[in-house]
C-alpha cells in the first residue's frame, strides 16, 4: 500500500476528496496540516454531529493505494486540473504492513453495563464476574454499546428487567444493529419488533440476533404494528420530535417509553414535542448526553 498526501486550502478539500474517490482511492482521510503545532485549529461540532467544516485553511488529504505506480498517477492528474492551482504534494510514501483485523479488534474491549451485563466481541473472553453476556462485533449498523446513549439504553432495561415482569412485546424503533432488541431479549423480553429504514440495520439486527441465540423481527418500520409494554428508539432529538405522535401511539397502557440520542441541553425541546401524550422525564446522563423516559398511565 502507498500513501498519497495532498496540502490544499480549505475550499480545495472536498474537491480533492471526490476526485481521490473518483481515481480509485482505496481512503480518503483530512487532517489538519497543521497538527501538532502553535497553528494547530481545532473543529468544534455537536456531539454525535458532522463537523461544521469540511476542512482547516490547510489541510492535508491522505488517499490510499494499492503501489505507487496509481498513488503517483493519480497526483499527475490531479495536479493537470485547472482548479487545482493550490494543491501541492506533500509525499507519496509506502504504508508499512500491519495485521488490520488484529489492530481493529483491539480497539474493541469488553464494554461493562453493569457488573452483571456484559458486552463483548467475539475474539474476547467474557470477564468472570459477567453473568449476562451480548456478543456484538463493529459492523456497518450503529451500536457497538461504546456510546454513552447505547450504554444507558441497556443499563435502563438490565435493572428495570429485575423490578418488572418480563415484557410480553417490544418495540426498538432505528434499530442499527439491533443492540438494544438484543439486550431486552437476553433480559426476558418476548415478541421483539426491531425495525429500521436502513437495510443494513435490518440485515445487521437478524446477524447479531442468530449470533445470542435470541428471537426478533427485524424489518422496515411498517412492521410495528399496536402497543407494546416497552418502546425504545435510540436515534438523534430531530427526529424524536417528529416521531413523538407514532411512538406515543404505540404505547400499551402502563407502558415504559425510552428515549436516548439526547443532548442535555435539549431536555426541554423533548419534553415539550411529547407533553401531549406524556410526561418525559430525564432519567440517566453521561458525558453530556441524557436519557429520558416516561410511563404511560395504565388504563
Amino acid at each position: 500500500m502507498h500513501e498519497l498526501l495532498l496540502i490544499c486550502g480549505e475550499d480545495d478539500v472536498e474537491t480533492v476528496s471526490d476526485a481521490l474517490m473518483e481515481l480509485d482511492a482505496l481512503a480518503v482521510s483530512v487532517e489538519d496540516a497543521d497538527a501538532d503545532t502553535d497553528a494547530e485549529k481545532a473543529l468544534f461540532g455537536e456531539p454525535g454531529m458532522p463537523a461544521p467544516r469540511g476542512g482547516w485553511q490547510r489541510s492535508v488529504v491522505k488517499a490510499l493505494f494499492p503501489d505507487e505506480n496509481e498513488a503517483t498517477e493519480c497526483a499527475t492528474l490531479i495536479l493537470s486540473q485547472d482548479w487545482a492551482a493550490d494543491v501541492h504534494v506533500q509525499a507519496i510514501q509506502a504504508v508499512a504492513e500491519q495485521d488490520w483485523v488484529r489492530l481493529t479488534q483491539s480497539q474493541f474491549a469488553p464494554v461493562e453495563i453493569t457488573p452483571e451485563f456484559w458486552i463483548v466481541p467475539s475474539w474476547h473472553e467474557a470477564p468472570a464476574q459477567a453473568q449476562r453476556i451480548m456478543r456484538l462485533d463493529p459492523g456497518l449498523a450503529f451500536g457497538t454499546g461504546t456510546h454513552p446513549t447505547t450504554r444507558m439504553c441497556l443499563r435502563w432495561i438490565a435493572r428495570h428487567a429485575e423490578l418488572s415482569p418480563s415484557w410480553s412485546r417490544v418495540l426498538d424503533y432505528g434499530c442499527g444493529s439491533g443492540i438494544l432488541a438484543i439486550g431486552a431479549a437476553l433480559h426476558g423480553a418476548q415478541n421483539i419488533d426491531a425495525v429500521d429504514i436502513d437495510p443494513a440495520a435490518i440485515t445487521a439486527s437478524r446477524d447479531n440476533a442468530k449470533a445470542n441465540q435470541v428471537t426478533l423481527t427485524a424489518a422496515l418500520p411498517d412492521a410495528a404494528q399496536g402497543e407494546y409494554p416497552l418502546v425504545m428508539a435510540n436515534i438523534l432529538a430531530t427526529p424524536l420530535k417528529l416521531l413523538a405522535p407514532l411512538l406515543a401511539a404505540h404505547l400499551a397502557p402502563g407502558a415504559h417509553l425510552i428515549l436516548a440520542g439526547i443532548l442535555a441541553r435539549q431536555a426541554e425541546e423533548l419534553k415539550e414535542a411529547y407533553a401531549p401524550w406524556l410526561k418525559l422525564d430525564v432519567s440517566d446522563e453521561e458525558e453530556g448526553w441524557i436519557l429520558m423516559t416516561a410511563q404511560r398511565p395504565a388504563a
